[in-house]
């Protein structure tokens, strides 16, 4: 009778045990969240050979929010059945033609605001887990247009209820001062130059390359996630261009793609980085940015 009694006692402290590591695990998985984001080449349809391998990747990564730009030629079921092949039951899209943007989530998305005035392809707001997510794809060619385009994205984070965290995530199309020594080999300035002269683009800003687009976002308060985590090995390889096949110039290499939040987002971050692999080199013209939070704070 005792050895049934203390076996009935081991079994209940067990299981009180496990019941205490399962929710620990969980809770653990909750407060984890890790965002990517990507500008995925007209949406592959250039080389949907590669589409395959990019949905293959990106569910190794088992990501909770997907941050897409240049989705051209998507519908909302198109980008749906991509998000269920990451298992994301959740996603929206900016609109059906030209760039789009969209963006997937494990979690529900809610409060999605589209916006295409005043924008060369659009922004795209939501709303995930208490954080206001906006998906970035700012003028390819042109300075001035990129610095209103900021202008207005502030100002919508700024109608924001006060103390909001926000993530700001995608191609921004423009330069880093903090990346500024990467590009002292001087060879981007004659390539824009002739761009802007062939083309009438405004890449250069007086002869130069342009930082004040960022420098905007930062003197609003916000941490450019990806250089607040290199480390002394950090090796700079860009965003873009990658090692995929395409026709004409596309210059040296550089940073385009971003992923901001505000320090007391920021602070919780545990991984920030652009991911150059043997894959993401010819997937997309562009390179995904990874970030993990290792937490979250309190809404």
């Amino acid at each position: 009778m005792i050895t049934a009694y203390r076996h009935l006692i081991i079994l209940v402290f067990l299981c009180l045990t496990l019941t205490a590591q399962h929710s620990q695990a969980v809770e653990n998985e909750s407060a984890h969240l890790r965002l990517i984001t990507y500008n995925v080449w007209y949406g592959f349809s250039k080389v949907p050979d590669r589409k395959p391998a990019y949905l293959t990747w990106m569910k190794q990564q088992a990501p909770d929010i997907v941050s897409l730009q240049e989705l051209n030629g998507y519908t909302e079921e198109r980008l749906a059945k991509d998000a269920a092949a990451w298992q994301h039951p959740h996603s929206a899209l900016l609109k059906t033609k030209g760039f789009s943007t969209g963006i997937t989530s494990r979690y529900p998305i809610e409060e999605i605001q589209r916006t295409l005035t005043g924008f060369h392809h659009g922004l795209l707001r939501v709303k995930i887990r208490g954080l206001y997510v906006y998906v970035i794809h700012l003028h390819p060619s042109n300075w001035e247009t990129r610095l209103g385009e900021t202008e207005l994205i502030l100002k919508d984070v700024a109608s924001l209820p006060e103390g909001s965290h926000v993530i700001l995530a995608g191609d921004f199309n423009t330069f880093s001062s903090d990346d500024a020594k990467y590009y002292q080999h001087g060879k981007l300035e004659p390539f824009f130059n002739q761009r802007d002269q062939k083309y009438g683009e405004k890449n250069l800003r007086r002869g130069k390359l342009d930082f004040s687009v960022i420098e905007h976002y930062k003197a609003a308060g916000f941490v450019d996630l990806e250089n607040s985590q290199r480390g002394p090995d950090f090796a700079f390889t860009g965003s873009f261009p990658t090692k995929i096949e395409k026709p004409g110039d596309h210059g040296s290499a550089r940073r385009l793609d971003y992923v901001f939040a505000k320090p007391p987002l920021a602070k919780h971050v545990s991984r920030a980085q652009v991911v150059a692999s043997e894959t993401t080199w010819i997937l997309s013209d562009h390179l995904p940015v990874i970030v993990d939070f290792a937490t979250l704070p309190a809404e």
